[in-house]
């Protein structure tokens, strides 16, 4: 049998022994068990909204799939949604929900998605968009990670309704009914371009203000207006077609950042599962959260605006991008840009 002959450690040659060493080491690196922690997840809605269907899915999926825990906590348990985005700001949440709505403030870009008119209502280009959008996934990437946030992923939660005491069909109808809304620069021009009395007010006051009447309507998507009953204070639910309620997942940038490489795959593996199942699950919910509305209220008037009867609101909307643009400048410009860009190749993917 021929011998085989081993060269001494010193005649092998470098190159090979250090690149063999290295991707030893990096793989050594990767498949090491990372510490078991527990995160801690804010949502701005109950455990059963859709928020909170969300969470808990990328929970059963992070738990099924490492040693790590994932705390859910409701809306009010940790204060309003200005409080959560502090604390994920801070470090002292891993992962809060957010919808733009309350973001405007801190960042005005994130208020594109509350233009009227502006996204589809085609669920086929709402799924395309949600997924594909650079908007989302680049631009608005950037302008999350300038606040300590790292957006995770954005996902939709239904067509919005206004609910309101009396009938309404026109801005003229609306012109003296005070309409809450979020806490939104751009929402408020947007109630005002409508005709109506725009009024801020916490999540957690809508209720008492429309039984007491400080308010006479407010706009949400049909999931929370089942969940949260507020078909109870109201006498009309009106679509008109104007927008669909949308949410940002984020992580705190400094937990996300001091994570492994393993935890970071994890992560994203978690949330892209979540968001596949989420946005086919959003549009189940709102059909059946319509039937239970119309199950339990029966005397509730049930309106949708005809495209005619629409034509006045999105000519209004055009004076809101303009104060868009005003509120945001050249940023708000390009990112209002690259929206449009996103929503035509959805159209014709």
């Amino acid at each position: 049998m021929k011998k085989i002959k081993y060269l001494p450690l010193r005649e092998l040659p470098v190159q090979p022994v250090l690149l063999t060493c290295f991707y030893l080491f990096i793989q050594l690196f990767i498949t090491l068990p990372s510490k078991a922690d527990t995160w801690r997840y804010a949502i701005e809605e109950s455990s059963t909204g859709i928020q909170g269907v969300y969470a808990s899915r990328f929970k059963q999926i992070i738990e099924k799939n490492s040693d790590h825990k994932v705390l859910i906590y409701p809306f009010g348990t940790l204060g309003e949604s200005t409080d959560l985005l502090e604390q994920a700001q801070a470090g002292l949440l891993q992962f809060v929900d957010q919808s733009p709505g309350f973001m405007g403030s801190l960042i005005p870009e994130a208020q594109v998605f509350l233009l009227p008119y502006v996204l589809p209502e085609k669920h086929s280009e709402i799924a395309y968009f949600f997924k594909h959008s650079k908007t989302i996934h680049q631009t608005f990437h950037k302008l999350c990670g300038e606040q300590d946030l790292e957006l995770l992923t954005m996902f939709p939660e239904g067509n919005v309704a206004i609910t309101t005491r009396e009938v309404f069909r026109s801005k003229e109808d609306l012109s003296s009914m005070k309409i809450r809304v979020m806490s939104s620069p751009l929402l408020i021009e947007t109630y005002k371009a409508f005709g109506a009395v725009p009024t801020p007010l916490p999540t957690g006051e809508i209720f008492g203000a429309l039984q007491t009447n400080m308010i006479q309507g407010q706009e949400n998507p049909w999931f929370y207006l089942e969940s949260t009953k507020l078909y109870e204070v109201s006498n009309v639910i009106t679509e008109i077609g104007h927008n669909i309620y949308t949410t940002a997942v984020m992580a705190s940038k400094k937990f996300y950042e001091n994570s492994t490489l393993e935890v970071k795959f994890l992560i994203s593996s978690a949330i892209k599962e979540a968001t596949d199942f989420i946005i086919e699950y959003q549009r189940e919910l709102e059909i059946s959260a319509k039937l239970k509305i119309q199950k339990v209220a029966p005397n509730i008037q049930y309106i949708t605006l005809t495209d005619a009867e629409r034509e006045p609101f999105r000519q209004s909307a055009k004076k809101v991008q303009a104060k868009f643009i005003d509120m945001t400048g050249s940023s708000g410009k390009e990112v209002l840009r690259q929206l449009q860009e996103d929503l035509n190749d959805a159209k014709n993917h």
